[in-house]
Protein backbone atom coordinates (compact mmCIF):
# COMPACT_ATOMS: atom_id res chain seq x y z
CA UNK A 1 0.00 0.00 0.00
CA UNK A 2 1.47 3.60 -0.69
CA UNK A 3 1.22 6.31 1.47
CA UNK A 4 -1.57 8.25 -0.20
CA UNK A 5 -3.71 5.01 0.05
CA UNK A 6 -2.83 5.09 3.57
CA UNK A 7 -3.82 8.36 4.62
CA UNK A 8 -7.11 8.52 2.70
CA UNK A 9 -7.88 5.20 4.34
CA UNK A 10 -7.02 6.89 7.89
CA UNK A 11 -9.35 9.95 7.05
CA UNK A 12 -12.36 8.01 5.94
CA UNK A 13 -12.24 5.93 9.49
CA UNK A 14 -11.95 9.70 11.35
CA UNK A 15 -14.80 10.81 9.27
CA UNK A 16 -17.07 7.52 10.35
CA UNK A 17 -15.82 7.91 13.69
CA UNK A 18 -17.53 11.63 14.07
CA UNK A 19 -20.77 10.40 11.99
CA UNK A 20 -21.37 7.38 14.74
CA UNK A 21 -23.13 7.43 17.66
CA UNK A 22 -21.86 7.90 20.89
CA UNK A 23 -23.60 7.57 24.54
CA UNK A 24 -22.16 10.64 26.87
CA UNK A 25 -22.72 10.61 30.62
CA UNK A 26 -22.85 14.17 32.55
CA UNK A 27 -25.01 16.70 33.58
CA UNK A 28 -27.82 18.72 32.20
CA UNK A 29 -26.93 22.42 32.29
CA UNK A 30 -27.47 25.39 29.96
CA UNK A 31 -24.25 26.93 27.67
CA UNK A 32 -24.42 30.04 28.88
CA UNK A 33 -23.58 28.37 32.91
CA UNK A 34 -22.08 25.38 31.64
CA UNK A 35 -21.19 23.83 34.98
CA UNK A 36 -21.14 26.83 37.31
CA UNK A 37 -24.32 28.75 38.35
CA UNK A 38 -23.13 30.42 41.21
CA UNK A 39 -22.83 33.89 39.00
CA UNK A 40 -26.62 34.18 38.33
CA UNK A 41 -27.58 33.46 41.85
CA UNK A 42 -30.73 31.44 41.36
CA UNK A 43 -30.91 28.43 43.33
CA UNK A 44 -31.33 25.35 43.21
CA UNK A 45 -28.96 24.95 40.11
CA UNK A 46 -32.05 23.01 37.91
CA UNK A 47 -34.11 26.50 38.56
CA UNK A 48 -31.34 28.39 37.08
CA UNK A 49 -30.92 25.92 34.13
CA UNK A 50 -34.63 26.31 33.35
CA UNK A 51 -34.56 30.08 33.40
CA UNK A 52 -31.47 30.79 31.45
CA UNK A 53 -33.26 28.34 28.81
CA UNK A 54 -36.26 30.22 29.00
CA UNK A 55 -33.98 33.83 28.25
CA UNK A 56 -32.11 32.01 25.68
CA UNK A 57 -29.33 30.30 26.10
CA UNK A 58 -29.56 26.41 24.90
CA UNK A 59 -29.50 23.29 26.91
CA UNK A 60 -26.22 21.37 27.27
CA UNK A 61 -24.41 18.56 28.64
CA UNK A 62 -21.27 19.21 30.81
CA UNK A 63 -19.09 16.06 30.55
CA UNK A 64 -15.67 16.24 32.67
CA UNK A 65 -14.48 19.65 31.55
CA UNK A 66 -15.88 20.05 28.80
CA UNK A 67 -19.74 21.24 27.46
CA UNK A 68 -21.81 19.88 24.74
CA UNK A 69 -25.09 21.96 23.29
CA UNK A 70 -27.88 19.46 23.04
CA UNK A 71 -29.80 20.04 19.85
CA UNK A 72 -32.97 18.63 22.07
CA UNK A 73 -35.10 21.76 23.61
CA UNK A 74 -37.60 19.79 25.18
CA UNK A 75 -36.50 16.45 26.91
CA UNK A 76 -33.59 18.15 29.13
CA UNK A 77 -35.91 20.09 31.21
CA UNK A 78 -37.09 17.68 32.83
CA UNK A 79 -33.17 16.35 33.54
CA UNK A 80 -32.23 19.74 34.16
CA UNK A 81 -28.84 19.50 36.68
CA UNK A 82 -29.12 15.97 36.78
CA UNK A 83 -27.02 13.22 35.84
CA UNK A 84 -27.84 11.48 32.63
CA UNK A 85 -26.71 9.65 29.64
CA UNK A 86 -27.37 11.03 26.66
CA UNK A 87 -26.49 8.89 22.72
CA UNK A 88 -26.59 10.90 19.80
CA UNK A 89 -23.85 12.13 17.00
CA UNK A 90 -21.37 14.83 18.29
CA UNK A 91 -20.76 17.13 15.35
CA UNK A 92 -17.10 17.88 16.81
CA UNK A 93 -16.69 21.07 14.71
CA UNK A 94 -19.41 22.56 16.10
CA UNK A 95 -19.81 20.63 20.05
CA UNK A 96 -23.29 20.14 19.30
CA UNK A 97 -24.88 16.67 20.27
CA UNK A 98 -27.60 15.64 17.77
CA UNK A 99 -29.82 14.14 20.38
CA UNK A 100 -31.21 10.56 20.25
CA UNK A 101 -32.01 9.66 23.89
CA UNK A 102 -31.94 11.10 27.33
CA UNK A 103 -32.02 8.81 30.27
CA UNK A 104 -31.40 8.76 33.98
CA UNK A 105 -27.34 7.77 34.50
CA UNK A 106 -27.05 4.80 37.38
Amino acid sequence: MNRLTIVMLAGALLLGAENRKQTFTGVITDAMCGADHSAMGVKPDAKCVRECVKNGSKYALVVGGKVYTLSDRQTPEKFAAQKVKVTGTLDSSSNVIAVDKIEPAR
